[in-house]
Protein backbone atom coordinates (compact mmCIF):
# COMPACT_ATOMS: atom_id res chain seq x y z
CA UNK A 1 0.00 0.00 0.00
CA UNK A 2 2.59 2.31 0.62
CA UNK A 3 4.37 1.23 -2.27
CA UNK A 4 1.75 2.65 -4.34
CA UNK A 5 0.73 5.67 -2.35
CA UNK A 6 4.50 6.56 -3.64
CA UNK A 7 4.01 5.81 -7.23
CA UNK A 8 0.58 7.71 -7.44
CA UNK A 9 2.37 11.03 -5.78
CA UNK A 10 2.43 13.29 -8.02
CA UNK A 11 4.08 16.95 -7.38
CA UNK A 12 1.73 19.92 -8.49
CA UNK A 13 4.58 21.44 -9.89
CA UNK A 14 5.49 18.71 -12.11
CA UNK A 15 2.03 19.02 -13.73
CA UNK A 16 1.45 22.84 -14.00
CA UNK A 17 1.75 25.24 -17.04
CA UNK A 18 2.52 22.83 -19.76
CA UNK A 19 0.44 23.67 -22.21
CA UNK A 20 2.10 25.14 -25.17
CA UNK A 21 -1.27 26.30 -27.09
CA UNK A 22 -2.58 28.23 -24.20
CA UNK A 23 0.74 30.21 -23.97
CA UNK A 24 0.99 31.24 -27.28
CA UNK A 25 -2.70 32.14 -27.47
CA UNK A 26 -1.52 34.00 -24.72
CA UNK A 27 0.85 35.30 -26.17
CA UNK A 28 -1.07 36.11 -29.25
CA UNK A 29 -3.53 37.98 -27.23
CA UNK A 30 -1.25 40.48 -25.01
CA UNK A 31 0.79 41.31 -28.24
CA UNK A 32 -2.50 42.29 -30.26
CA UNK A 33 -3.43 44.71 -26.72
CA UNK A 34 -0.27 46.37 -27.14
CA UNK A 35 -0.04 46.95 -30.37
CA UNK A 36 -3.61 48.36 -30.48
CA UNK A 37 -2.13 50.17 -27.23
CA UNK A 38 0.84 52.30 -29.38
CA UNK A 39 -1.40 53.80 -31.67
CA UNK A 40 -3.51 55.45 -28.75
CA UNK A 41 -0.65 57.92 -28.39
CA UNK A 42 -1.22 59.55 -32.21
CA UNK A 43 -3.55 62.47 -31.41
CA UNK A 44 -3.47 65.54 -33.54
CA UNK A 45 -1.52 68.38 -31.99
CA UNK A 46 -4.10 71.65 -31.35
CA UNK A 47 -6.90 69.54 -32.74
CA UNK A 48 -8.92 72.11 -32.00
CA UNK A 49 -7.70 75.25 -33.31
CA UNK A 50 -7.05 73.18 -36.82
CA UNK A 51 -9.43 75.57 -39.08
CA UNK A 52 -7.93 75.36 -42.47
CA UNK A 53 -6.20 72.98 -44.93
CA UNK A 54 -2.79 74.19 -44.31
CA UNK A 55 -3.25 74.26 -40.20
CA UNK A 56 -4.19 70.15 -40.78
CA UNK A 57 -1.09 69.86 -43.04
CA UNK A 58 1.19 71.24 -40.04
CA UNK A 59 -0.66 69.41 -37.32
CA UNK A 60 0.34 66.38 -39.64
CA UNK A 61 3.89 67.55 -39.72
CA UNK A 62 4.19 67.84 -35.88
CA UNK A 63 2.75 64.55 -35.31
CA UNK A 64 5.90 62.49 -37.11
CA UNK A 65 7.74 62.15 -34.59
CA UNK A 66 4.95 60.26 -32.60
CA UNK A 67 4.28 58.42 -36.17
CA UNK A 68 7.90 57.52 -35.92
CA UNK A 69 7.60 56.00 -32.19
CA UNK A 70 4.45 54.02 -33.11
CA UNK A 71 6.54 52.50 -35.89
CA UNK A 72 9.59 51.96 -33.47
CA UNK A 73 6.89 50.26 -30.69
CA UNK A 74 5.16 48.53 -33.61
CA UNK A 75 8.11 46.79 -35.01
CA UNK A 76 10.30 46.04 -31.76
CA UNK A 77 6.85 44.48 -30.80
CA UNK A 78 6.82 42.36 -33.69
CA UNK A 79 10.21 41.06 -33.86
CA UNK A 80 9.80 39.53 -30.76
CA UNK A 81 6.50 38.18 -30.96
CA UNK A 82 8.17 36.38 -34.38
CA UNK A 83 11.20 35.54 -32.24
CA UNK A 84 9.07 33.93 -29.48
CA UNK A 85 6.67 32.20 -31.94
CA UNK A 86 9.91 30.48 -33.73
CA UNK A 87 11.02 29.21 -29.91
CA UNK A 88 7.61 27.83 -29.46
CA UNK A 89 7.70 25.82 -32.44
CA UNK A 90 10.88 24.32 -31.58
CA UNK A 91 9.22 22.96 -27.99
CA UNK A 92 8.12 19.54 -28.01
CA UNK A 93 6.18 20.71 -24.70
CA UNK A 94 6.39 23.13 -21.77
CA UNK A 95 6.45 22.73 -18.19
CA UNK A 96 6.02 25.44 -15.09
CA UNK A 97 9.22 26.71 -15.02
CA UNK A 98 9.17 27.69 -19.10
CA UNK A 99 5.69 29.04 -18.66
CA UNK A 100 6.61 31.54 -15.83
CA UNK A 101 9.73 32.96 -18.41
CA UNK A 102 7.38 33.61 -20.56
CA UNK A 103 5.33 35.00 -18.73
CA UNK A 104 8.37 37.54 -17.66
CA UNK A 105 8.53 38.16 -21.22
CA UNK A 106 5.31 39.11 -21.58
CA UNK A 107 5.18 41.80 -19.00
CA UNK A 108 8.50 42.72 -20.39
CA UNK A 109 5.99 42.99 -23.52
CA UNK A 110 2.67 44.97 -21.72
CA UNK A 111 4.82 47.51 -20.83
CA UNK A 112 5.95 48.17 -24.68
CA UNK A 113 3.34 51.02 -25.14
CA UNK A 114 4.58 52.76 -21.48
CA UNK A 115 8.45 52.93 -22.68
CA UNK A 116 7.34 54.18 -26.85
CA UNK A 117 4.72 56.76 -25.71
CA UNK A 118 7.38 57.70 -22.83
CA UNK A 119 10.03 58.56 -25.51
CA UNK A 120 7.56 60.10 -27.70
CA UNK A 121 6.86 62.05 -25.35
CA UNK A 122 10.52 63.35 -24.10
CA UNK A 123 12.61 62.58 -27.54
CA UNK A 124 15.42 64.85 -26.66
CA UNK A 125 15.53 63.42 -23.10
CA UNK A 126 18.29 60.46 -22.44
CA UNK A 127 16.48 58.88 -19.70
CA UNK A 128 13.62 58.42 -21.88
CA UNK A 129 15.50 56.34 -24.59
CA UNK A 130 17.30 54.26 -21.77
CA UNK A 131 13.81 53.15 -20.41
CA UNK A 132 13.11 52.27 -24.39
CA UNK A 133 16.36 50.57 -24.34
CA UNK A 134 16.05 48.46 -20.70
CA UNK A 135 12.71 47.44 -21.98
CA UNK A 136 13.88 45.54 -25.26
CA UNK A 137 16.69 44.46 -23.15
CA UNK A 138 14.22 42.71 -20.33
CA UNK A 139 12.82 41.59 -23.98
CA UNK A 140 15.58 39.83 -25.07
CA UNK A 141 17.21 38.99 -22.05
CA UNK A 142 13.90 37.02 -21.19
CA UNK A 143 13.70 35.55 -24.70
CA UNK A 144 17.09 34.01 -23.98
CA UNK A 145 16.93 32.75 -21.02
CA UNK A 146 14.00 30.51 -22.13
CA UNK A 147 15.62 29.01 -25.06
CA UNK A 148 18.74 27.98 -22.77
CA UNK A 149 16.25 26.99 -19.91
CA UNK A 150 14.52 25.02 -22.64
CA UNK A 151 17.85 23.05 -23.92
CA UNK A 152 18.81 22.44 -20.39
CA UNK A 153 15.47 21.06 -19.32
CA UNK A 154 15.14 18.97 -22.38
CA UNK A 155 11.82 20.48 -23.88
CA UNK A 156 13.26 21.04 -27.85
CA UNK A 157 11.61 18.75 -30.37
CA UNK A 158 14.20 15.48 -30.82
CA UNK A 159 14.87 17.25 -34.67
CA UNK A 160 15.90 20.60 -33.56
CA UNK A 161 19.89 20.46 -34.42
CA UNK A 162 22.65 22.05 -32.51
CA UNK A 163 22.84 24.47 -35.41
CA UNK A 164 19.74 25.66 -35.28
CA UNK A 165 20.32 26.16 -31.46
CA UNK A 166 23.34 27.98 -31.77
CA UNK A 167 21.33 30.32 -34.57
CA UNK A 168 18.76 30.88 -32.37
CA UNK A 169 21.41 31.67 -29.53
CA UNK A 170 23.02 34.06 -31.99
CA UNK A 171 20.76 35.86 -33.37
CA UNK A 172 19.35 36.90 -29.57
CA UNK A 173 22.57 38.14 -28.48
CA UNK A 174 23.99 39.75 -31.83
CA UNK A 175 20.76 41.75 -31.34
CA UNK A 176 21.16 42.45 -28.02
CA UNK A 177 24.67 44.37 -28.53
CA UNK A 178 23.62 46.55 -31.58
CA UNK A 179 20.10 47.49 -30.01
CA UNK A 180 23.22 48.69 -26.70
CA UNK A 181 25.17 50.03 -28.91
CA UNK A 182 22.18 52.23 -30.79
CA UNK A 183 21.72 53.07 -26.90
CA UNK A 184 25.23 53.97 -26.03
CA UNK A 185 24.70 57.09 -28.89
CA UNK A 186 22.82 58.80 -26.60
CA UNK A 187 25.67 60.34 -25.17
CA UNK A 188 26.12 61.54 -28.17
CA UNK A 189 23.00 62.91 -29.42
CA UNK A 190 19.67 61.03 -28.53
CA UNK A 191 18.10 61.38 -32.21
CA UNK A 192 21.20 59.41 -33.52
CA UNK A 193 20.47 56.84 -30.85
CA UNK A 194 16.65 56.73 -32.17
CA UNK A 195 17.72 56.66 -35.83
CA UNK A 196 20.33 53.83 -35.06
CA UNK A 197 17.79 51.70 -33.57
CA UNK A 198 14.94 52.37 -35.82
CA UNK A 199 17.11 51.81 -39.12
CA UNK A 200 18.46 48.07 -37.08
CA UNK A 201 14.52 47.22 -36.11
CA UNK A 202 13.93 47.88 -40.31
CA UNK A 203 16.72 45.36 -40.78
CA UNK A 204 15.13 42.72 -38.73
CA UNK A 205 11.81 43.04 -40.06
CA UNK A 206 13.00 42.90 -43.18
CA UNK A 207 15.79 40.34 -43.23
CA UNK A 208 14.20 36.49 -43.50
CA UNK A 209 13.03 38.08 -46.69
CA UNK A 210 16.87 38.80 -48.11
CA UNK A 211 19.08 36.62 -50.00
CA UNK A 212 22.78 36.84 -50.66
CA UNK A 213 23.64 34.74 -53.40
CA UNK A 214 22.03 32.64 -55.65
CA UNK A 215 23.46 29.65 -53.56
CA UNK A 216 22.47 30.79 -50.17
CA UNK A 217 20.01 29.19 -47.97
CA UNK A 218 20.52 31.06 -45.05
CA UNK A 219 17.69 32.80 -43.62
CA UNK A 220 16.97 34.88 -40.14
CA UNK A 221 16.01 32.55 -37.40
CA UNK A 222 13.97 34.93 -35.37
Amino acid sequence: MGEYRAMTKVSYNQIAGGSLERLAALSDGLFAIAMTLLVLDLKLPGAAGIHSERELAQGLLLLGPRLLMFAMGFLTLGIFWTGQQTQLRHFARGDRNLGWIHLAFLFAASVMPFSTMLLAEFLAYRLALLVYWVNILALGATLYFSWRYAVRAGLLKDDVSHATSCAIERRILIAQALYALGALFCVWNTLASIGFIFALQLYYAIAPRLRFGAGSDRKSEV
